[in-house]
């Protein structure tokens, strides 16, 4: 998303949806109460004031609906509320952050079946558990390392989507992963010479902060 607006907020989602996003990559944790919420962090930040540094585990949602997570005073939101304002053509890739909040997960997902999903974690375990509970929702591994045999990392989460760190990536990799039927997504790419060179060796997605830049590069 633009830089100018706070990760994992309504805005900041509507905003690279305007730069051209295809796709919302998100993080989310779950309240005392169960709600699901997107927030990187499982603690509350700075600019929460009085509950900086709580952990949103331990707090009901009414508690967090009008704490303020960043500097232009933007909140955040349950998954619900971001599924809601989510487009048909937008991909909402979801990280679970937390084991022990698949079922949470899924049933959110559920409730919102005209919005196109995809799971990921980087807990494989937790990338398994949502596949065996729903093989209909595509699901994802995260990697910050270059695995010897990332097919079979791939095969034993019941995954279909690579999602590796931008300098764990090389030709080898991508050819692997599509041979074994998966796809690879990268993260986190903003520098245009390195999109480029991802471009050139058949990677699937680019995971991006400056949406339009990277679109207007790739396209020229």
């Amino acid at each position: 998303m633009p830089r100018r607006h706070r990760e994992n907020t309504l805005p900041g989602f509507l905003a690279a949806t305007a730069a051209g996003a295809d796709g919302w990559e998100l993080d989310v944790h779950m309240t005392r109460d169960g709600v699901v919420v997107v927030h990187h962090d499982p603690v509350l930040p700075a600019a929460a004031g009085a509950l900086a540094g709580a952990a949103i585990a331990d707090r009901d949602w009414c508690d967090l609906t009008d704490v303020s997570v960043g500097a232009a005073g933007e909140r955040m939101p349950s998954l619900d509320e971001v599924l809601r304002s989510a487009a048909p053509t937008i991909r909402v890739h979801v990280e679970v952050k937390a084991r022990g909040i698949e079922s949470a997960v899924l049933h959110c997902l559920a409730r919102h079946p005209g919005v196109l999903i995809a799971v990921h974690s980087f807990d494989h375990r937790v990338a398994r558990r949502i596949h065996d509970a729903n093989p209909q929702v595509p699901v994802g591994i995260l990697v910050d390392s270059y695995l010897l045999d990332a097919p079979h990392a791939l095969r034993g989460a019941g995954a279909r989507d690579y999602w590796p760190h931008r300098e764990m990536v090389d030709e080898a990799l991508v050819t692997s992963i599509h041979d074994a039927g998966g796809r690879v997504i990268v993260w986190t790419v903003n520098d245009m010479t390195q999109a480029a060179a991802l471009a050139r060796i058949g990677v699937d997605a680019l995971c991006s902060d400056v949406v339009d830049e990277l679109r207007t590069s790739l396209e020229h």
